[in-house]
């Protein structure tokens, strides 16, 4: 009996551990992110803005999101991004800029 319990719990066991995978809208570092445009942290107008916000472009890895919304639930209830969803590091601009973004592809 317990060598069947056994055998059936170790078929069951990689379900389990799919099951507890990260949210389709979750990057590991937050949120998905749409953001209207999203350049190089050197462009002049992104400089610009980092400079306004008080943020030091040396050092910054990834690309700069500029405005920039959560999204989530893709697909869901038409919640879509006509832009561009990205994953950032940094989003605590409250959507103005988000730092260390990268593209991602939500049609998978």
């Amino acid at each position: 009996m317990f060598a069947r319990f056994s055998a059936v719990f170790l078929l069951a066991l990689p379900l389990l551990a799919a099951a507890g995978g990260q949210p389709t809208n979750e990057c590991n570092t937050g949120p998905i992110q749409c953001c209207n445009s999203v350049q190089s942290a050197d462009s002049k107008s992104v400089a610009g803005l980092l400079s306004f916000l008080g943020v030091a472009v040396q050092g910054l890895t990834g690309q700069v999101g500029v405005t920039c919304n959560p999204i989530s639930g893709i697909g869901i209830g038409g919640n879509s991004c006509a832009a561009q969803p990205v994953c950032c590091k940094d989003n605590s601009f409250n959507g103005v800029i988000a730092l260390g973004c990268s593209p991602i592809n939500v049609n998978l």
